[in-house]
């Protein structure tokens, strides 16, 4: 008996000397911006990070699962390196613990979601400048998709429309031709404007909070809190005036559009920051109460996150205004919340069971007519743009009869922009196919039944493109 006692004691002691050593270690790697992870030694990089995207991280690790693991530990730079961490001194509020866990429920429901390697290795990324694309951000396929294509959107909202233009654009074709004269410092200008634009919104144009990694940590988390290494080393800058925001992004800017920095989800908490939790929940409804999900094994926007990134508010539904009425008229136990306001830029929404269930909900008009021709479009699941540099488009009826829509999907592999002449007075695409069976994607490009969620009957010529998408 005496014996078990005394081996028991002894495991224990060699535990508590393991933690210890791992304190010491993660000291010494902390100082030189890496963080240690809790991975096996003898397994290769490129296994951790897709057993990492696939992990359901809302099980918390047992004590005895750290333990297990800690002996030899495999280090990943998933810290956002040094170069791209603001000093403590730069006179920010730094993140309490209080507000992490709230920050983790509003965006996963619980506090032991972290952010999948996907979503901590994306960043704005401009194509090449003074290209023809030099106005477009990549976006590869994955949950950060939507957030990277609102804010494509906002970019080119202020290369047509915001930005001082020269004189000598006075066509249609000279309008767009200025987006692809775009170098890089205007693209920087560019994406420090849109990011502004929306948590300038998202804060009702009165204040915006703009989140920034320092190189120390700011508190230490619960025990019920699961760390990622970088929210724990946030800090936040207010600001009350909408120059001043996009001052501070302008001189930080490569905190968002350089490698390593996590500047999607640095963004995504600076949006939250700005409208605030509360007000966050107080725009929720019944159906909502975070802005993320979990679908094979990577989280994806929910609606009210994209609603919060186009109209300033994280209402969870399409259609205008609130519900409190069902179909029946019969009143609803929980009103629904949609949108309010209409916003600069629109939405567009197409899957393959709007052909087949007219029941489904439709967007409404906020959304679907924005003040500006430009719409991000939501296409079976992936995202893309919609845009026009004709102003007058959405303000002047006829201008709808013929016109031009260009098209952007976000992919590397698009190396022009696609120019859709869009007739409306013509609806022979409906002809000859009222007796054809099946799926009407068969027949018709996505793109183009998104595009007839607006304009029905619409005739789109894709100008010696290739139909895709």
């Amino acid at each position: 008996m005496d014996d078990g006692v005394d081996n028991t004691i002894s495991e224990l002691d060699d535990i508590l000397q393991q933690i210890a050593d791992l304190d010491k270690w993660r000291e010494i790697f902390n100082s030189r911006g890496l963080e240690l992870q809790d991975c096996i030694v003898k397994r290769p990089i490129e296994k951790i990070k897709a057993d990492e995207d696939n992990e359901d991280s809302s099980r918390p690790a047992t004590a005895t699962q750290h333990i297990s693991v800690q002996s030899n530990l495999f280090t990943v730079p998933y810290s956002v390196p040094h170069t791209l961490a603001v000093s403590p001194s730069l006179g920010g509020q730094p993140l309490s613990p209080e507000i992490a866990v709230n920050l983790r429920k509003i965006l996963f429901g619980n506090t032991f979601h972290v952010f999948n390697y996907e979503w901590k290795k994306s960043f704005f990324k401009f194509r090449e400048p003074f290209s023809d694309m030099s106005y477009a951000l990549e976006a590869e396929r994955g949950g950060a998709r939507a957030i990277q294509m609102v804010v494509q959107a906002h970019i080119i909202k202020y290369l047509l429309f915001s930005r001082p233009m020269n004189p000598e654009c006075t066509t249609q074709s000279s309008f767009f031709l200025s987006l692809v004269d775009v170098g890089e410092n205007e693209q920087r200008k560019a994406l420090a404007d849109a990011l502004t634009d929306i948590l300038w919104t998202a804060g009702e144009e009165q204040t915006a909070t703009v989140s920034l990694v320092t190189s120390e940590r700011c508190f230490t988390p619960h025990l019920d809190y699961k760390m990622d290494s970088f929210t724990e080393r946030l800090q936040l800058f207010t600001f009350k005036k909408k120059n001043d925001v996009t001052a501070f992004i302008y001189e930080h800017i490569q905190c968002f559009k350089e490698e390593g920095s996590h500047g999607i989800i640095l963004f995504l908490y600076s949006l939250i920051f700005s409208r605030s939790i509360d007000r966050i929940r107080a725009d929720f409804d019944f159906s909502t109460t975070y802005l993320l999900n979990l679908t094979l094994g990577n989280f994806v926007c929910r609606q009210a996150l994209l609603n919060l990134l186009l109209t300033g508010r994280a209402s969870p539904n399409i259609f205008n205004g609130t519900l409190l009425n069902d179909k029946l008229s019969k009143p609803l136990v929980h009103p629904l919340h949609g949108v309010l306001t209409r916003s600069d830029v629109g939405y567009m929404l197409w899957n393959r069971e709007q052909f087949d269930h007219a029941n489904l909900p439709q967007v409404g008009s906020m959304l679907k007519t924005p003040k500006l021709p430009i719409w991000v479009c939501n296409i079976n699941g992936t995202y893309s743009v919609l845009f026009s540099p004709n102003r007058s488009l959405l303000s002047d009826w006829k201008m709808e009869h013929l016109f031009y829509l260009y098209f952007y999907n976000g992919q590397p592999t698009q190396s022009t922009t696609t120019m859709l002449t869009i007739d409306t007075h013509s609806h022979h695409w409906e002809a000859g196919n009222n007796d054809i069976q099946g799926d009407p994607e068969k027949r018709f490009p996505s793109v183009e039944m998104t595009i007839r969620t607006k304009w029905e009957g619409a005739v789109i010529d894709w100008n010696g493109t290739v139909p895709f998408f």
